[in-house]
């Protein structure tokens, strides 16, 4: 059985730890606050679908480490289609250890350069993202991202963008949450955090209005992912959020093909706002 946290309401406009304030307006006309998860390197059809004025909430995986469909990203640069192939057709199958042994086997004698390959193609696909981020973008984590590096480069690269993890953010009188992350799996990927770790930050919003997370909510039509053919890791402790604190809406990405990708619990909107990277479509944010 998960882990389940449980809150003691707090009174509204009293909430624990900082809110941090924006006014979300272009000389007093209201800005476009729009929404993206994983994104997975789709820069140019973030340009299209995002203006530079606009509000952009941003929920993680950032970077195409795999494209399962499409067979390409920065894990086929490095150790080419055909061992890329062998270990996705393993995981499909939950044989996670000899995936690994796959992967070993192909990297043996050249540890060294396949990390430093590896450094290299995620810090450029870090620097693609940073380059087209509107000024004013809030932004957490998913599994597929490396934190260290991400957090480095986007520093650099557009330290006008807010790393929003754990943080309160007034938006035009709404306060929204932010949690990112992914949760444990057998594949131990870089944005994982201790399920512990994920359920401290939600719990130190407080109330708020509108969560933004990377991972959904633990109801299964919302963590089945109809192509995978299976169910993905939601967060029981952001569902028992929810029916607690009832918020306006819940926000995720992480699952792309989602048998829901919309639904209400009580007068709460949960919805899905991924697979940017295939959808190519920004949702606008009514607030």
């Amino acid at each position: 059985m998960p882990r389940v946290t449980r809150w003691a309401r707090t009174v509204r406009g009293h909430p624990p730890g900082r809110t941090w304030s924006c006014s979300v307006s272009r000389n007093g006309d209201p800005v476009a606050v729009k929404v993206v998860s994983d994104l997975h390197s789709g820069v140019d059809a973030l340009v299209r679908e995002v203006h530079p004025d606009d509000t952009l909430l941003l929920l993680g995986d950032l970077i195409n480490i795999i494209d399962y469909g499409a067979m390409d990203g920065i894990l086929v640069d490095v150790y080419g289609p055909e061992a890329v192939a062998e270990v996705v057709g393993l995981r499909a199958q939950r044989r996670f250890d000899e995936a690994r042994v796959v992967m070993q086997r192909r990297r043996e004698g050249q540890e060294e350069e396949v990390a430093q390959r590896f450094q290299i193609l995620i810090r450029e696909a870090y620097r693609r993202v940073a380059a087209v981020l509107p000024a004013r973008t809030y932004l957490i984590l998913g599994n597929v991202d490396s934190p260290g590096i991400a957090l480095e480069v986007l520093s650099e690269e557009a330290p006008e963008v807010v790393m929003a993890d754990g943080k309160v953010i007034e938006i035009d009188g709404l306060r929204v949450g932010f949690v990112g992350g992914g949760l444990p799996t057998p594949l131990g990927v870089a944005g994982e955090i201790a399920e512990e770790e994920y359920d401290a930050k939600l719990a130190a919003l407080g109330q708020v209005d509108v969560v933004c997370s990377h991972v959904p909510p633990d109801l299964p039509g919302l963590t089945y992912d109809t192509v995978a053919r299976r169910r993905e890791r939601g967060s029981a402790s952001l569902l028992t959020y929810v029916r607690d604190f009832q918020p306006l809406r819940v926000l995720f990405g992480h699952i792309h093909q989602p048998l829901l990708s919309s639904t209400h619990l009580g007068r709460t909107h949960l919805l899905n706002a991924g697979y940017f990277r295939r959808t190519q479509r920004a949702i606008p944010l009514a607030l």
